[in-house]
């Protein structure tokens, strides 16, 4: 007698992984707005009542700032870009829910949306549904269920 293997996939937890897209659209407009000027160097010296002493350590307050404002632009870039191919991966009625909802500078509504692309409310929440999921495999956000829950 020959013992069938089964394999079962794992459930995916549709509330949180629309959870970790809405947040990950969030980190996109936050990631085009951010500006690093508040690194900025200090100008003024820093005055102390013991003097320092030889410790062979160079520690630059501009080269510490530099450093920084890299790494947050390196960091920024990559969002941005992230969101972007995935977001262009989807087809076109989803990338246009997408684009328009969470992806423009002003905040807008569901209803303004689905009123501007000329979608009736049920078939934009059933697009903009699966766009979220396809986003969150291709972004590699999924949240799956865990063993022992039920939906």
């Amino acid at each position: 007698m020959q013992q069938q293997l089964t394999f079962k996939l794992p459930e995916i937890d549709r509330d949180a992984t629309r959870s970790e897209v809405e947040k990950m659209m969030e980190q996109y407009k936050i990631s085009l707005l951010m500006d690093p000027e508040d690194e900025q160097p200090k100008i003024t010296s820093a005055f102390r009542l013991v003097p320092a002493g030889p410790n062979n350590q160079f520690q630059s307050t501009t080269e510490d700032v530099a450093v920084k404002r890299l790494e947050m632009e390196r960091k920024r870039k990559e969002i941005i870009s992230k969101i972007q191919k995935a977001v262009n991966r989807l087809n076109f009625q989803e990338r246009s829910v997408i684009i328009k909802r969470y992806l423009t500078e002003d905040d807008v509504y569901d209803y303004e949306v689905y009123n501007e692309l000329g979608f009736s409310e049920r078939k934009y929440y059933r697009i903009k549904s699966r766009a979220f999921y396809k986003l969150a495999f291709i972004l590699r956000i999924e949240v799956y269920k865990q063993e022992g829950e039920v939906s």
